[in-house]
């Protein structure tokens, strides 16, 4: 079986108006020895009103002020790609430049209509992002590939093979349907040595664009890899600035561990819990869809460190609790049990949603209430008609920030409950929750969220992982 590599560039590798492109085609001419490749790309990022920003970010602004009737442009989408095109050999340079100009019309045109409608949503919304993000990125990054002496090509919109349902701004992958459409990209792959694909966009049965939500082109890669593994030798590769660490480096800065293994169970929590690590959707769909491939965490700057995840990893890292870390902007939702069972149904079948994790319950007045700690409060309170329709008398309560410690052994760590939540509170903050239970390879202890609280919560915790005693 012929190995094969999906390969996920996030817009921090591809760096400011693509500075780190180097790097990646540094990084894909090693990958290509000995495996094929599908390079996935997110939309790279560039500097706007002073400020680093994703060109996702930029045409989401750019689709409001048309939402309110305002004429606008794509100076600014078009900026990094003129930057990358001096990337590009004169053999290959007017028809990337051409490409350029077609797909920032399409964008344009969806802006105009979204003008004229009063409304940046759906189909105008999907199409603005697509054409001047993720599809345009791949196509452009295929001509500085091919300038480079690499054969490559991207995969043209009508060949794509990623089916997602009609929920078109938030869209769920059909592993199904999308496996009846693989046949262009296996055509690609068999006569290219690298294929460049854009992350974050599907599109229905009918043709019609869709997106992911934000951290989409992390379920791009997985899908591509569920969707490769019966005929290639599959792994996914997340190349990054870093492996990963026993905590943010943003937020800790003391002791700090590189973590060689984890198992698919710990990234998925770490990534609902804060640690950028890879979308945790990702993971789930991959395990959802029976495959068990290995990913890798990749560190660009020195690919010989790496983190390894697999289902059931066979080496161990030292230290049974591998990560520290938090999630502000949280809410709890309390509501009769009863009624939470279906809730919890609704949004599995109807909203696919599962970023909440469900605490230990209580019972006033012979009847039992659940709490639900949702990692996501916007999500409440844009959906909070939806999620009180289940009942009335629910309560919720927001600015809440959760840190998580997380490690599948972490049952080996004597009194590690007890310790974390001293050192929260010798920090001067207050425990609200605390959820230990050894078979969710996890530890959830509730505070308030305000000011830097949970950065110093974890910053605490972290200090007495290095002290902790385990057998």
């Amino acid at each position: 079986m012929q190995n094969l590599i999906v390969a996920k560039f996030g817009g921090s590798a591809v760096g400011v108006d693509g500075t780190l492109i180097p790097t990646i085609i540094k990084r894909i001419n090693e990958l290509r020895q000995g495996a094929k490749v599908v390079a996935v790309f997110s939309a790279p990022l560039t500097i706007y009103e002073g400020k680093q920003r994703s060109l996702t970010d930029i045409a989401i602004m750019l689709g409001q002020k048309a939402e309110g009737g305002h004429s606008v442009g794509v100076d600014d989408l078009r900026k990094p790609y003129l930057k990358i095109l001096e990337l590009v050999d004169a053999q290959h340079r007017d028809q990337c430049r051409e490409t350029i100009e077609e797909f920032l019309g399409k964008a344009q045109g969806s802006l105009a209509e979204a003008a004229v409608k009063r409304e940046f949503a759906n189909e105008t919304r999907a199409r603005v992002l697509a054409y001047s993000g993720e599809i345009l990125m791949s196509n452009v990054m295929a001509y500085v590939m091919q300038s480079s002496g690499i054969r490559a090509e991207a995969v043209p919109f009508d060949r794509w093979p990623i089916i997602t349902d009609k929920n078109i701004e938030s869209a769920n992958f059909l592993a199904a349907q999308s496996a009846q459409n693989l046949g262009g990209l296996e055509s690609l792959l068999e006569a290219n040595d690298v294929v460049s694909m854009g992350g974050f966009i599907g599109k229905t049965s009918d043709g019609v664009e869709t997106t992911y939500e934000r951290g989409g082109s992390d379920r791009s890669a997985a899908d591509l890899g569920i969707l490769l593994s019966k005929k290639y030798g599959t792994k996914i590769d997340f190349e990054k600035d870093s492996a990963v660490l026993s905590a943010d480096p943003r937020v800790v800065k003391d002791e700090l561990e590189y973590i060689t293994h984890l198992s698919y169970n710990e990234a998925r929590i770490a990534g609902m819990f804060g640690m950028k690590i890879l979308d945790p959707i990702a993971i789930k769909e991959i395990v959802e869809n029976g495959v068990d491939m290995p990913i890798i965490i990749t560190d660009m700057g020195k690919p010989d460190r790496i983190t390894t995840i697999e289902r059931s990893p066979a080496a161990r890292n030292g230290h049974p609790l591998k990560i520290v870390t938090g999630k502000k902007n949280c809410a709890i939702l309390r509501m009769e049990s009863r009624s939470a069972e279906d809730l919890f149904e609704s949004l599995e079948r109807d909203r696919r949603y599962s970023e909440f994790v469900v605490l230990s319950p209580f019972t006033k007045d012979d009847i039992e209430f659940t709490r639900i700690l949702f990692l996501d409060g916007d999500y409440v309170k844009r959906n909070e008609r939806y999620v009180l329709a289940f009942d009335p008398l629910a309560s919720i309560t927001y600015n809440r920030g959760v840190i998580t410690l997380i490690g599948d052994e972490m049952w080996r760590v004597q009194q590690i409950a007890s310790k974390a939540s001293s050192r929260i509170g010798e920090a001067g903050l207050n425990i609200l929750n605390m959820d230990a239970q050894e078979e969710t390879s996890r530890i959830i202890i509730v505070t308030e969220d305000s000011g830097d609280s949970i950065e110093r919560a974890i910053r605490a915790v972290h200090a007495e992982r290095s002290k902790i005693k385990f057998v």
